[in-house]
């Protein structure tokens, strides 16, 4: 199991423990943090740096779901991207709904640190369990 592998456990680890200090202090100052296109807390690019990760992702967490949960079955590594594969799980509190969504992850590390991170996730089900509607991109030049 390469480190990067082992990290990427333990940062999970630390998400479901609550320990969101520890999972910010892997991010590098710079970190680009790709939500699922369309998922309920994309704002249409990346969320750029720890503080913005904390705002846009980890802080709204705990308020708009109960009992969240990632559960990772498969972490790969491949030098220094790790790919992880695996579910989300709760109850939305705005609708009661619950959720159990599949998810893929892919992190870039350089340096020891997290560059970018990528978030791939069924977003039609987040939809559904928020009451969120995505917004659908437009591609440049289609009607």
């Amino acid at each position: 199991m390469s480190d990067y592998v082992r990290v990427v456990r333990d940062t999970y680890r630390a998400f479901s423990d609550g320990d969101i200090a520890k999972v910010l202090s892997l991010l590098d100052e710079n970190v680009e943090w790709h939500e699922a296109e369309n998922i309920t807390y994309w704002p249409g690019g990346p969320f750029i740096g720890p503080q913005a990760v904390l705002e846009g992702v980890f802080a709204r967490v705990p308020k708009d779901f109960d009992g969240f949960r990632v559960t990772m079955d498969r972490v790969i590594g491949f030098g220094e991207t790790v790919l992880a594969q695996g579910r989300y799980s709760g109850k939305a509190l705005a609708t009661g709904r619950q959720f159990d969504a599949q998810v893929a992850h892919i992190w870039d590390f350089r340096d020891g640190k997290v560059v970018r991170f990528q978030q791939y996730s069924d977003t039609w089900q987040f939809a559904q369990a928020t009451g969120v509607t995505p917004v659908l991109n437009k591609v440049a030049g289609a009607a």
